[in-house]
């Protein structure tokens, strides 16, 4: 479901080929409000150019700068709306993803440009959404995990001051590589679990996996296992064990290692 969308205007895409009369960034770049640097330039849309193309849709067209909110919104109706019964929510961030726009309440907050103004957006997000689950009575009877998809990146398509302002900041710390990489910093990324009251605040070095999540909530609320790769950690997730996989097959840009521990192969 395409929210605002006119049944008689529809959406066609095409990741190939443009359509007739859609302006695109790489011929049209006096159109572009956010200039793209690889990739990122084919159809505009509110003065983005995207990947891809696209014509119709131009009821339900974004605004770039109120999706955060809209997001946020929306996944606390669905709090408010579950709240007495129990319920599973995927809330996906777009910040701080590509392209970069910042509401403008966190414009220039940052002095890091916009990758660092909406770094702080999400952080308030986050945090909104959890004062939700407190003021509906519920955060002690909530997990909620905090991941990303991938290590950290710096220019990732456009021109948005992120190489420029980064300073002497290292957004992989110690580690090797980022996003699109096979190294520790592409395929290691943030976990965070919490639960007021049940998990105790501390890090652990346990190997674990987004995959993982499905059989550690399966054996949470009781519901039947299933034959995965997903391995039940919840112990780990909780902080009652530090015993997590034993070993784990990743893989990036069509590249693969096998982790064992804290060595790969």
């Amino acid at each position: 479901m395409v929210e605002g969308l006119d049944t008689n205007d529809p959406i066609e895409i095409n990741y190939k080929n443009n359509f007739e009369g859609q302006p695109t960034g790489n011929d049209n770049p006096e159109l572009c409000e956010m200039m793209w640097h690889h990739g990122h330039n084919a159809t505009i849309v509110n003065g983005v150019p995207r990947i891809g193309y696209m014509k119709g849709g131009e009821a339900a067209r974004w605004s770039d700068i109120d999706m955060a909110d809209h997001f946020l919104s929306k996944a606390q109706d669905y709090v408010k709306s579950h709240k007495d019964e129990p319920f599973f929510l995927y809330y996906a961030m777009q910040q701080p993803h590509v392209p970069r726009t910042p509401h403008p309440r966190f414009e220039g907050k940052s002095g890091m440009g916009p990758r660092g103004d909406v770094i702080i957006e999400a952080d308030w997000c986050v945090g909104e959404f959890i004062k939700t689950l407190e003021q509906e009575g519920i955060l002690e009877n909530t997990l909620i995990i905090f991941s990303s998809d991938n290590g950290p990146v710096l220019n990732d398509g456009y021109y948005d001051d992120a190489v420029e302002k980064i300073g002497k900041h290292t957004p992989a710390g110690p580690l090797r590589g980022g996003k699109y990489s096979l190294f520790e910093a592409g395929t290691r990324v943030p976990f965070i679990t919490y639960w007021k009251g049940t998990i105790q605040p501390g890090v652990s070095d346990a190997l674990v996996c987004q995959i993982d999540l499905l059989a550690s909530i399966t054996k949470l609320v009781g519901a039947k296992e299933t034959n995965t790769d997903s391995e039940e950690l919840l112990d780990v997730m909780i902080g009652e064990s530090h015993k997590g996989r034993e070993s784990l097959v990743i893989e990036a840009n069509t590249k693969m290692a096998i982790m064992m521990m804290r060595w790969r192969k």
